[in-house]
């Protein structure tokens, strides 16, 4: 908003400043060949005047200029010096000679003090001046603001065709086109708002993609935990064995279980957008922070028969790092890919930390068997599940990942996976592409990366 102000200030002033500019330079060329002085005449007539008033007595000055005025048809009229009042600067120009040139509401006058009788001021009065004057002043003026009207049009041309199209773009997503944008360009004066525009724009398609994933996979999984349910009813009320009954109940309680747990994990992660406007930001040291992380989970990694360690690069510990942070969601986003990589490990399991480009990495590695390349770019998507294994049945529902994620994206940083390879010597010759075709696969590692900063941005 502040370079759409700034624009139109600077547009109405350097208008007005270009356009007056112009026409007095229009004025001044014309004023030497077309506006004579029309009343030069009557400044000689008033020195005249002065003569013949200064060569008469004092007391027949009145009289004599009634005598004046009647001789040469003219509004004459003699008056003390005390009852006009002017400023300073005026008055000393009633002794200059022609008089002062003064103009009123409907006629101009000539003002001159008397040589010989300071006390009195002549005044003449003027014929009006000249329609032909007044018209051009009327032309100039309309020039003027027709001149400034043209400018502000041209102006704000590009200002209505960008909120033009800004109305057609939210039309357009109103309709169910989810994917339109506003067109990026230079020369925009709302290029904040269209910023903002495509931003929510994101939101909401990503929000809606969210939406139905949760949905199609809600509407598919709990199929079958309900089959479950009604088998176990329908059994229940047919068999005269208590023992059956009760078996058939016990059933019934733990898919009725499965389905609280699926319902309360996929509400959860509908509700996480909203819980992204709620952040609460605070200064972390990360090297603590990863430190208390490796000390939370070494219990986890126990029960995981795996080792758990922490290493961070001497340069990044030297320089304590400190991040704003929402250390809750941070907490849990790295709490998943530990729980992940525990899941697949071996034998150990690594948390590591550096600084590059300005940006802090956190890294989680395993000693798995990794990730398969055609599902390294969907691991991170809501609901998936990429190892059949890992059933809904034992709790796991494909969210995790996910929402590491979305906690990584609220505090504008990314997160990939990929795979560690080991390569043999006998490689080093090889290109890259020959080296990942012959290369096996020893582990995954997941990296998160946050711009280096030390505020909310």
């Amino acid at each position: 908003m502040r370079r759409l102000y700034i624009s139109i200030i600077l547009t109405v002033i350097g208008s007005l400043f270009i356009i007056t500019w112009g026409l007095d330079k229009i004025v001044a060329k014309q004023e030497p060949e077309q506006v004579p002085n029309e009343y030069a005449i009557y400044h000689q007539l008033i020195e005249g005047f002065d003569q013949q008033l200064s060569a008469t007595n004092s007391t027949d000055l009145v009289a004599f200029s009634q005598e004046l005025s009647q001789a040469y048809q003219i509004a004459l009229q003699l008056d003390k010096s005390e009852n006009i009042a002017l400023p300073s600067e005026l008055s000393k120009q009633l002794t200059q000679v022609g008089g002062l040139l003064l103009a009123s509401e409907t006629h101009p006058y000539l003002l001159k003090k008397l040589s010989q009788h300071p006390d009195y001021i002549i005044q003449l009065t003027l014929p009006e001046i000249e329609l032909e004057n007044q018209n051009i002043n009327i032309l100039f003026t309309a020039i003027l603001y027709l001149g400034v009207c043209i400018i502000l049009l041209a102006w704000l041309f590009p200002l209505t065709r960008r909120l033009y199209l800004l109305t057609n773009t939210a039309a357009s997503i109103g309709e169910g086109h989810l994917n339109a944008r506003m067109p990026a360009s230079r020369f925009s004066y709302i290029s904040l708002l269209e910023s903002s525009f495509n931003r929510m724009a994101g939101q909401i398609e990503k929000l809606v993609a969210d939406n139905k994933i949760l949905a199609r996979s809600m509407s598919h999984d709990i199929r079958t935990p309900m089959s479950c349910l009604r088998f176990g009813v329908e059994a229940a009320i047919d068999t005269k064995d208590i023992i059956k009954k009760d078996l058939y109940l016990a059933r019934m309680e733990t898919e009725l279980t499965r389905m609280e747990d699926m319902t309360t994990a996929f509400l959860e992660y509908a509700g996480m957008e909203r819980q992204g406007f709620h952040l609460k930001y605070e200064l972390v040291d990360i090297d603590h922070f990863l430190h208390t992380i490796n000390d939370d989970f070494q219990s986890l990694a126990e029960q995981h028969k795996v080792k758990l360690t922490y290493q961070a690069s001497p340069a990044f510990i030297n320089q304590k790092v400190t991040l704003s942070l929402d250390f809750h969601w941070c907490y849990r986003a790295i709490q998943n890919l530990l729980s992940n990589a525990m899941q697949y490990a071996n034998n150990t399991v690594v948390i590591s930390a550096y600084c590059q480009h300005n940006f802090l990495h956190i890294s989680v590695e395993d000693d798995g068997k990794g990730i398969a390349g055609e599902n390294i770019e969907n691991i991170f998507a809501p609901f998936v599940k990429l190892d059949v294994d890992r059933s809904r049945e034992l709790g796991h529902f494909g969210l995790g990942l996910a929402i590491s994620a979305k906690v990584v994206h609220w505090h504008n940083g990314s997160i990939h996976a990929s795979n560690i390879l080991a390569t043999n010597n006998k490689n080093s010759a090889k290109t890259t592409k020959q080296v990942n075709k012959n290369a096996t696969i020893t582990g995954a590692r997941f990296t998160i990366s946050l711009p280096l900063q030390t505020k909310k941005n």
